[in-house]
């Protein structure tokens, strides 16, 4: 276990260093500066068959500085913090900030922009686990897989921790710093002989080690969805409704997220980029990002330009509020940033979302599928056959078939296919989410989709 106090969560030297990065560049002829330092540190073991077969540990600091000369930027990043070569490192930048094609877009945030507050978001668990108790929890979870009837062999559990951060200094006044630890545990499971063997999985992430569900749960979850799999039917091609599992159902969030991302409206990459205040989805229907969220998966006092974190609507009430937005693409489209912007080492900032979720809705997700006479039950999606720049959605997919209202057999190799302004305005939501990964929605029911199978 590791004391509060230990060195791997005290940012000050990292922060020390970034200011003297930045105030290197400035001497060496920078008209701004940022650095960003990320800490990382992770642990994780793996078992199958009640033995170790893997057991990893990574830990680092990485360091990066962005210069600008008038509109021109450019990145350098660094893993040697052996000695302090602030002066050459920012030398270097400001040449090939020099050398950049010119950016009008590009610069640092208005200091009226930038963050005065940091709320505490309860990110951080400072009791790491010992590797003996995580090893524990990977032989428990395989364990409860391997006791579930059908499950014929384990395809392995796993445990990890880690330790994430960064700091950010600009050359106009911002220091800031959080970290965020991190717990995981997952089994998968096989059930079944020979060419007709299946298998699946379970897992869950969380912030603090209290909130993880328990590893007998992880591996009894996988071995049980294992089974549910064994002797999948195929299906002749038809249009029916089509409803997504939760842990597939945040796919369509995301698709959401990506089309409304700033650099793809900026771009015109984007089947979205003639929607704004356009109602896309029905009454009632809200997607939020919320990085203030406690504990939340992505949450953060700070985006990576030193703008204070806010709840965003993107979808409120069926309609289509807002893009996520950094500062460049916000000065691109005229508009201001939302505070979504995404930093690493060796990149100049760019937006994304947080902590996204589809709000629920008032039907359990049994009533959402009493009245489907035959439809499609989706547990598990394939490839990447989303076009976001025409909205077309094809995907492969598995799961059970719906008779009257009842989740029946499985079914496997089949394609789901339609549009994804046709799926937003046909979707209704269950009332079952649940907060367990970056991206959260609930069940959710489509209305019309093609189910190309056999």
């Amino acid at each position: 276990m590791r004391a509060p106090s230990s060195p791997l969560f005290d940012q000050s030297a990292l922060a020390d260093r970034a200011q003297r990065l930045v105030a290197a560049a400035r001497k060496a002829g920078a008209d701004a500066a940022d650095a960003v330092a990320v800490r990382g540190m992770s642990l994780s073991i793996e078992v199958r068959d009640g033995a170790v077969e893997e057991s990893e540990r990574a830990e680092g600091d990485d360091l990066g500085l962005r210069v600008l000369v008038g509109h021109r930027q450019a990145v350098v990043s660094t893993n040697d913090l052996s000695s302090d070569g602030s002066k050459a490192l920012a030398e270097r930048a400001v040449a090939m900030a020099r050398a950049a094609p010119e950016d009008k877009f590009a610069g640092l945030a208005e200091v009226d922009q930038l963050a005065r507050d940091f709320p505490d978001l309860d990110l951080l668990d400072a009791d790491m686990p010992a590797v003996a108790q995580m090893e524990s929890m990977a032989r428990t979870a395989e364990q409860a897989g391997l006791a579930v009837k059908g499950v014929t062999k384990s395809g392995g559990a796993s445990a990890s921790a880690g330790i994430g951060g960064m700091v950010l200094v600009t050359s106009h006044g911002f220091r800031g710093a959080y970290l965020a630890s991190r717990h995981g545990i997952s089994m998968t499971a096989i059930a079944g002989e020979g060419t007709g063997m299946e298998r699946d999985y379970d897992f869950s992430s969380a912030l603090h080690l209290s909130d993880l569900e328990s590893p007998e749960k992880i591996g009894r979850t996988a071995g049980e969805r294992a089974v549910e799999r064994l002797n999948p039917r195929k299906v002749s091609t038809r249009k029916v409704p089509v409803v997504f599992d939760p842990r597939v159902a945040g796919s369509l969030v995301s698709h959401l997220a990506s089309a409304a991302n700033g650099a793809a409206i900026a771009r015109q990459t984007s089947f979205l980029m003639e929607k704004m205040g356009e109602k896309l989805f029905g009454d009632g229907i809200s997607i939020i990002d919320d990085p203030l969220r406690k504990r939340g998966q992505r949450s953060r006092p700070f985006d990576g330009e030193g703008i204070g974190a806010r709840r965003l609507a993107l979808v409120e009430n069926g309609f289509l509020r807002s893009w996520l937005l950094d500062c460049a693409t916000a000065r691109e489209l005229d508009l201001a940033t939302t505070g979504h912007a995404h930093r690493g080492v060796s990149s100049a900032p760019s937006p994304g979302p947080t902590n996204l979720h589809l709000e629920p809705g008032r039907q359990t997700p049994e009533e959402l599928i009493s009245d489907i006479a035959d439809g499609f039950y989706v547990t598990d999606l394939i490839g990447m056959g989303v076009n976001m720049v025409t909205g077309d959605y094809s995907r492969g997919a598995s799961g059970f078939w719906i008779e009257n209202g009842r989740r029946t057999y499985a079914v496997s190799e089949v394609t789901i296919a339609g549009h994804l302004l046709d799926m937003f305005r046909s979707l209704t939501p269950a009332n079952d989410l649940k907060f367990r990964y970056g991206v959260n929605a609930p069940t959710v029911r489509l209305e019309g989709l093609t189910v190309a199978g056999q």
